[in-house]
Order: C-alpha cells, then sequence, then structure tokens
C-alpha cells in the first residue's frame, strides 16, 4: 500500500510545525481559536484546543447541528435518523450479559451516583443520551479479580425508533477482564459508555458494531485510566448504515498505558466513522494507537479522526498514533485526519502517522509470480493487512468470528 494521502497539524508550544508563530497569524480580530474553518464557512469555534471542547451534561449546552462543525463535518446528519434533533423514546435494544460468578450485574436508575464518574457529555448526541435515559447497566469487577472467560455484553436492536442507552463497566484494582460489547439487529441508537479502570488493573474492551444494514448507531465510549492501570479498546466495524464511534481514554493518575485498535470494513453505502481522543493530562503514561481499514463499493465512505492531546502537566509522555485505509474499488473514500497537540516539550516521544492507497502491485507479483491467482493474492493482501487488528482481541472465539466476517465480506465484494 502507498502513501497517498497525509493531512495533520501539530502546535507545540505555539508555534506550528513551520515553525511559524500561532499568535502572529492570528493577529487582528481572529484571535487564536476564533477563526474561521478554512473548508467552509462555518461559524467560529471558541476552543483553541482539543481540550477546550465543550462538555456539560445538559443538552440545551450543545447548539443544534448544522453538519458544519468540526466534529460533525464528515457526518451525514440526515442518516441520523433523528439522534441529534428528536426525544429519544424508543425502547432501545436489549442487554444480555454472560459473566462468571464473582462480576455483578445491575439495572439501576439513572440517579445512580456511580453514572458520571468517567463520562461527560462533549456533543450533542451524547448529551441527548444522557437526559433520556431512564436505567442504567452497571458491571463491576471487583478488586483483585482475575477472569477465565471474558464477560459478554450482547446488544440487539429489533426496533428502529431513536433511543439511548448507558453502561458503565467498573473494573476494581489488580483485576484482569476481557468485556465484549457485541452489537446485533437492527436499531437507532444514542449509546454512551463509560468505563473506570482501577488501579494497577488490566482491563479490555472490544466493542464489536455487526448490525444489520440498517441501523444507526452513535456510541460515545470514555474511559478514565488509574494509576499504572493498562486499558485496551478494540473496536470493530462491520455491520450499520451509519456507525459513529467517538471511543476517548483520559489518564488519572501516572504510570497508565492504553492501546486503542480499530478494524473496519465498509460495503457501498455503508458510513463508518472513528473519532477518537488520548488525553495525557498527568505524567509518564503511555498510549498507542492503531486503526486500519478497509472499503469496497460505490459510496462506501470512513472516517477516522485520531486526536492526542499532551497537556502541560504530562512530562514523559510516550505517545503514537497511526490509521491505515486500504481502498479495494473506485467510488470508495476514505478521510483520515491525525492531530497531536503538545503543550510540553519534556516528553519522551509523541508521533502521528497516516496513509490510504490501493493494492500494493509489487505485493500481488511476489504472490502470482508463485502461482497464485489474482483474485486469491488479493484476498490475501487484505487478510494480512486487517489480522493485526483481530489477533489484538486475544479471545480464540472472537478473533475466529470477525476472521470469518472478513472473508464474507471479501467474497460480497467479488474480491
Amino acid at each position: 500500500m502507498t502513501d497517498v494521502k497525509t493531512e495533520d497539524k501539530i502546535a507545540i508550544d505555539g508555534f506550528t510545525e513551520e515553525g511559524e508563530n500561532l499568535s502572529s497569524i492570528n493577529e487582528g480580530s481572529e484571535q487564536l481559536g476564533m477563526k474561521k474553518h478554512s473548508h467552509g464557512d462555518a461559524p467560529v469555534v471558541p476552543e483553541a484546543s482539543r481540550g477546550e471542547r465543550r462538555t456539560s451534561f445538559k443538552l440545551e449546552d450543545f447548539a443544534p447541528l448544522t453538519g458544519r462543525e468540526e466534529d460533525w463535518r464528515f457526518t451525514p446528519l440526515k442518516r441520523l435518523r433523528g439522534l441529534h434533533t428528536d426525544e429519544l423514546t424508543g425502547s432501545g435494544p436489549s442487554i444480555n450479559v454472560t459473566a462468571g460468578s464473582s462480576v455483578t450485574v445491575e439495572t439501576v436508575g439513572a440517579d445512580d451516583s456511580r453514572r458520571g464518574r468517567a463520562f461527560v457529555p462533549d456533543d450533542r448526541v451524547a448529551a441527548a443520551a444522557w437526559e433520556a435515559v431512564r436505567e442504567v447497566t452497571v458491571i463491576t469487577i471487583p478488586d483483585e479479580t482475575s477472569l477465565d472467560a471474558e464477560v459478554t455484553v450482547a446488544i440487539t436492536g429489533t426496533d428502529r425508533a431513536a433511543s439511548a442507552q448507558h453502561i458503565i463497566i467498573d473494573s476494581g484494582k489488580f483485576s484482569r477482564a476481557v468485556v465484549v460489547l457485541d452489537h446485533q439487529g437492527t436499531t437507532t441508537l444514542a449509546q454512551n459508555v463509560e468505563v473506570i479502570v482501577g488501579e494497577s488493573s488490566h482491563l479490555t474492551v472490544v466493542s464489536i458494531q455487526e448490525w444489520d444494514d440498517d441501523a444507526v448507531h452513535a456510541s460515545a465510549q470514555q474511559a478514565r485510566v488509574g494509576r499504572d492501570a493498562h486499558y485496551k479498546h478494540v473496536a470493530v466495524n462491520l455491520g450499520g448504515d451509519l456507525v459513529r464511534l467517538t471511543p476517548s481514554s483520559r489518564f488519572d493518575a501516572p504510570g497508565g498505558n492504553v492501546e486503542m485498535y480499530g478494524l473496519y470494513f465498509a460495503d457501498a453505502g455503508q458510513h463508518f466513522e472513528q473519532r477518537l481522543l488520548v488525553d495525557h493530562a498527568v505524567p509518564k503514561c503511555k498510549s498507542r494507537v492503531t486503526y486500519k481499514g478497509a472499503l469496497q463499493g460505490r459510496g462506501a465512505h470512513t472516517v477516522w479522526v485520531g486526536d492526542v492531546l499532551i497537556r502541560k502537566e504530562a512530562e514523559g509522555t510516550d505517545s503514537y498514533e497511526t490509521n491505515r485505509n486500504l481502498v479495494l474499488t473506485d467510488g470508495a473514500r476514505a478521510d483520515s485526519v491525525p492531530n497531536l497537540e503538545i503543550e510540553t516539550g519534556l516528553i519522551e516521544g509523541a508521533g502521528h502517522a497516516s496513509a490510504t492507497g490501493r493494492f500494493d502491485d509489487e505485493q500481488l507479483f511476489y504472490f502470482m509470480a508463485r502461482g497464485i491467482p489474482e483474485d486469491v493474492a488479493r484476498r490475501l493482501v487484505v487478510r494480512g493487512f486487517l489480522n493485526e487488528i483481530i489477533q489484538q482481541i486475544g479471545v480464540p472465539a472472537i478473533e475466529e468470528r470477525l476472521s470469518e466476517a472478513v472473508e464474507r465480506e471479501l467474497s460480497a465484494g467479488n474480491l
């Protein structure tokens, strides 16, 4: 795969990567953070950095969406089926949790004190879901628990009425667990997932979106990572009409380690959008982000926006993010925007990379020169490209299922 386009901008101590002083760029009537976007006649944006984006539990604090907002400029609002405009009164998908006896599963009211410990809405849809939810599913993994099998959360939709959902995953100190959020069926869902990663715990959360072709799903998945904790988040998008995930990881104490992986395979007409944030707000934490996607068919559209914020207090940070997209047919579009914002120079390292391209002719030639037909060679390239992400899940049954799903996608595209 060859590098076609990289879109990035780095601001370090008030200077751009070209050495321009940001204050001089915005002299006159346009103050820093108040400049109009270059991609359209959008209203001014008051936030100077990703860390200053609005957050609120109140829907009224978020203006109605126009599609010109930076966070929504790639999203086809008409296809949200009212998640950003209507009351979310639908019954929503059912939740069925399978877990060991040591795990506590509760259904509590929206006024439960545990809601909001690790979550604050940062867009209009998340705020609408926050206000609309009446019941919350709480999954608690006690201190020092080590689970031999994963916790499976089967989320099954049968109704297209606009609905809201809230799930809390709380891993105790020194615990180890894998939690799989398995989304299937049809829905129009605004979902909030909050994750508490306890001190010195190891938690993996796998979010699989294998919806029916008519499903619409917007999910904000926020995690707070404790001292010396290890958090792995794996997002898999394979089904649905429009799926928009906004996973974020925020460090609460030093020593934390975050890995965020993503796999998406979009067919004709599907819109899969991933907007993630890693917020380094404390010293001596490490993060790695790797997302890979494949697209085939006219109108297939994927969006990846990766924000890494290294605040002034986050000395000793080690961070890197990368996104790779493989375009398999004409008529597909992949947008990839890595953003790295650094407020201190006292870091171990930080970087990002993005590439979008078609099949590498040399790879195909290598296979075909050894007697492998072209169609088989293409499948092998795609499997190898995506398998790096599948292997990160660590649950053999889920890995096998996703490998089979990728094979079905390839078959459907006649590759």
